[in-house]
């Protein structure tokens, strides 16, 4: 047999082996699948479908039995897991659920509370930010509420609060220029969290954080979870408010 061929078995049979591998990696940990997207649909608007999650995940999975370096030292599961919870994000991303109206309406709220905080010099008030948008006080909270499951930051946006994993590349390097803005965005919207109201601060950093959902972070303060999330989409539709300039660079709707 020529060394052409035995290297071209060597070749085959390492690729097989490969295979093999990936499959059994999928298979074992597939449960990790349902685990993270479990998880996350405690975090997510009641729209939201497991098994659209787990369909994504699954294609993280995949991917990741695939590409999966051991040199590079992370485990399977961990490396896994970053790309599974991305896939389900990416996921989310693309089927952003919430009506146009809703988006509009939202878009609206941060507007006048841009208005009003460049005019006052000082955080815009409920009653201030229904005033200019001409509604009553229940009519503004309906919208916060229903901007409570609204993609109010492109994915990638809260990437630096917590909610991605910071890396779910396959090693490969954007660029310095990207990775400068990358960096320059963060430390914008760290500023714009430490300037938030400390209730909206604190809901921020219990939810992001601690990746507590929003019962829970209603039992930490003593207040209902409907509250909560009024809390919560105010402070997020704030930070959009003072981000407006990255927003309007990303891609933000």
């Amino acid at each position: 047999m020529g060394g052409f061929e035995v290297n071209g078995l060597a070749t085959y049979t390492a690729v097989q082996e490969q295979e093999i591998d990936a499959d059994a990696l999928v298979t074992k940990h597939a449960p990790l699948v349902k685990r993270i997207a479990y998880h996350l649909m405690n975090r997510l608007p009641p729209n939201v479908q497991a098994d659209d999650l787990i369909q994504a995940g699954m294609i993280g999975l995949l991917e990741a039995s695939r590409n999966y370096d051991p040199s590079q030292g992370a485990s399977f599961e961990t490396y896994s897991g970053i790309r599974i919870r991305g896939a389900m994000l990416d996921e989310i991303r693309r089927s952003d659920w919430t009506p146009r109206s809703v988006h509009r309406k939202a878009r609206m709220v941060a507007s006048a509370m841009r208005e009003i905080e460049n005019e006052q010099g000082r955080d815009a008030r409920d009653v201030e930010v229904a005033e200019v948008l001409g509604m009553s006080l229940p009519e503004y909270h309906k919208i916060l509420k229903d901007a409570s499951g609204c993609r109010i930051f492109s994915l990638e946006d809260l990437q630096a609060v917590g909610e991605l994993p910071q890396d779910r590349t396959d090693g490969a390097i954007s660029g310095p220029f990207e990775g400068m803005q990358r960096d320059a965005f963060k430390r914008a919207l760290a500023e714009a969290i430490s300037g938030l109201p400390e209730r909206e601060r604190l809901v921020i950093a219990l939810y992001y954080d601690e990746e507590l959902n929003l019962r829970e972070i209603g039992q930490v303060l003593g207040v209902s979870e409907s509250r909560v999330c009024q809390i919560h989409s105010q402070a997020t539709l704030r930070l959009r408010s003072r981000l407006s300039d990255w927003l309007s660079d990303h891609g933000d709707e």
